[in-house]
């Protein structure tokens, strides 16, 4: 793990001369920062990928639903606390100088922004059963493919591979590494809205440049934590 203001890291830029913005977190392929998209995002270069779940605007961090990692009564519950990062949708000017930052774009939650018409719409089907969540999820994209579909159980407690879950809105890993390997030939990935570093984890696996922004230093931490696990393969 380094801190220091004058690395290299492709698509960075925190040099202690030119930017007051300096890492929480770097390793080979990872870069974290702890703080406001809205604030660090002007200090980056360009990138060949925006790989992102954003806030929806659908109050998730406050709804007990969410809170809690719902698995039925019968089943143990996860509190994930009370916090406002969900309740409202991004500014659209921050998520357009997101997509400005880099050449092709993958927004899990796209469905909620007014983003242009788009031919490869990503499909997670979460296999999850009868409940009032919803079936699947959507990720909008500018890839030039047809619309593709990923099948991933994620459900309370019953999940593929019973990944352990950090963040209520937490994607699975299997799956943003798909969405990831959609992308074909990238170098380097930003994730302004980290959350607990799902994007990151999968980059690293892929052997990939990524940086994650993240505002709640819980998350931060967490993130740094799964970078330092065993790298998996899909």
């Amino acid at each position: 793990m380094t801190t220091d203001s004058t690395a290299e890291v492709p698509g960075v830029v925190f040099s202690a001369l030119f930017s007051p913005v300096v890492p929480f977190y770097a390793d080979e392929y990872v870069t974290i920062y702890h703080g406001d998209s809205r604030e660090i995002m002007p200090h980056l270069k360009p990138f060949d990928l925006l790989l992102t779940d954003p806030p929806y605007g659908i109050g998730a961090a406050n709804d007990a639903r969410f809170g809690k990692q719902w698995n039925g009564a019968a089943a143990p519950t996860t509190d994930y606390g009370v916090a406002s990062w969900d309740n409202e949708l991004v500014d659209l000017w921050v998520m357009e100088l997101a997509r400005h930052l880099c050449k092709d774009q993958i927004i899990f939650g796209g469905n909620y922004y007014p983003l242009p018409p788009a031919k490869c719409w990503l499909v997670w089907d979460k296999e999850n059963g009868e409940n009032t969540f919803a079936d699947c999820e959507l990720a909008w994209s500018s890839l030039d493919k047809a619309v593709r579909m990923k099948r991933h159980r994620w459900h309370g407690m019953l999940r593929k591979g019973n990944e352990s879950r950090h963040h209520p809105t937490q994607k699975p890993l299997e799956v943003m590494a798909w969405a990831l390997k959609l992308a074909g030939e990238v170098q380097t990935v930003l994730d302004p809205w980290m959350g607990s570093g799902t994007t990151l984890r999968a980059c690293k696996d892929a052997h990939v440049h990524c940086v994650g922004i993240e505002r709640e230093r819980e998350y931060c931490e967490i993130a740094v934590d799964r970078m330092a696990q065993t790298t998996m393969g899909f």
